[in-house]
């Protein structure tokens, strides 16, 4: 992503300062979570404390980690599946028509390692179906490369939608990340994941100036969102996000107890917890993921360009905003 980048500027926001004193108390919650596990006798504190922190320790999984070329170390994918990371999400692309030169050897690596594997495309706003044709062309040509036992069997796909203040073209409008996810559809069968931080999210999506239509088709996608200070609340018009990132490159101001900020040999590291189980994030990745070589192409380019057309200025030129 760069991730760091946008979840930076989401700790401008004021709400990354609002639940700081609440969140304080997790580590806590969670180790009565542990507590009744071990048939161990609760007073009606701790008692009531584990009916809060409930949904965290048992229906989240800190599991996934996400990586790009500005990861500069050769991560140890063994000891990091050792140490229950399940999946890993590398960037395959970035702007202007990039390719992250270490997305092919790592995704060999971390496939040889029994990891899950999934791709994003950091977004700009250049032609979003020539990015969408780029990013796909980049990550089936890296598993066409790889051998039997470094290919994965699918491809988690997702979508970086930021703020762009670092790479060439501009930031994605959300016209263009409409044009980019139905293009993925075109020709995936699926949606990809959506990208973005808390605070963004809520000026961007939930700006007037967006039109209806466009929610609902990134309504399609499943939303990884990014908030280093709590847990997100404002995932409108999602009803609940899948994938939260509450790390980036070490930021974190959550309790280190119960958030860790490393993994094996990355001090630093981009981590991730999901909504569920950890058969359900198996099951999860498997069903959202690219099985390469049955693409679909319902529609050609040109359609999907006018179809972005007629939908009129409204929804285009005006969701061209400014995030802090």
């Amino acid at each position: 992503m760069r991730i760091v980048k946008l979840a930076r500027r989401d700790e401008a926001s004021p709400e990354g300062r609002l639940h700081k004193d609440v969140l304080a108390n997790e580590p806590s919650l969670l180790d009565n979570c542990a507590a009744i596990s071990g048939g161990m006798k609760l007073s009606i504190l701790r008692a009531a404390g584990f009916v809060f922190a409930l949904p965290a320790c048992a229906f989240a999984t800190n599991a996934v980690v996400n990586m790009s070329h500005y990861d500069m170390m050769r991560p140890d994918f063994v000891r990091i599946k050792a140490e229950g990371v399940m999946g890993v999400i590398h960037e395959a692309t970035y702007p202007a028509f990039q390719r992250d030169a270490q997305y092919a050897v790592r995704q060999q690596t971390a496939t040889r390692a029994g990891l899950l594997w999934g791709a994003y495309h950091y977004g700009n706003g250049s032609d979003p179906i020539r990015q969408a044709d780029h990013f796909l062309s980049v990550v089936s040509s890296a598993r066409a490369q790889a051998d039997q036992l470094s290919r994965p069997p699918g491809v988690l796909l997702v979508l970086d939608f930021e703020k762009n203040g670092h790479y060439p073209g501009g930031t994605m409008r959300v016209d263009q990340a409409v044009a980019f996810v139905e293009r993925i559809r075109e020709r995936t069968g699926s949606y990809p994941g959506l990208y973005s931080g808390e605070y963004r999210l809520r000026q961007v999506l939930n700006s007037p100036k967006v039109s209806p239509a466009s929610k609902r088709v990134l309504l399609n996608c499943w939303l990884w969102i990014a908030n280093y200070h709590y847990q997100p609340r404002s995932t409108a018009p999602w009803a609940y996000w899948h994938l939260w990132q509450y790390c980036g490159d070490g930021k974190c101001d959550l309790p280190r107890s119960g958030f860790p900020k490393s993994v094996a040999n990355i001090v630093k590291a981009e981590r991730n917890i999901f909504r569920g189980s950890r058969s359900e994030l198996e099951d999860f990745w498997r069903e959202r993921a690219w099985q390469i070589g049955g693409e679909k192409r319902d529609r050609p380019p040109a359609r999907i360009a006018a179809d972005l057309r007629a939908s009129g200025p409204a929804a285009d030129s005006a969701t061209i905003e400014t995030v802090r």
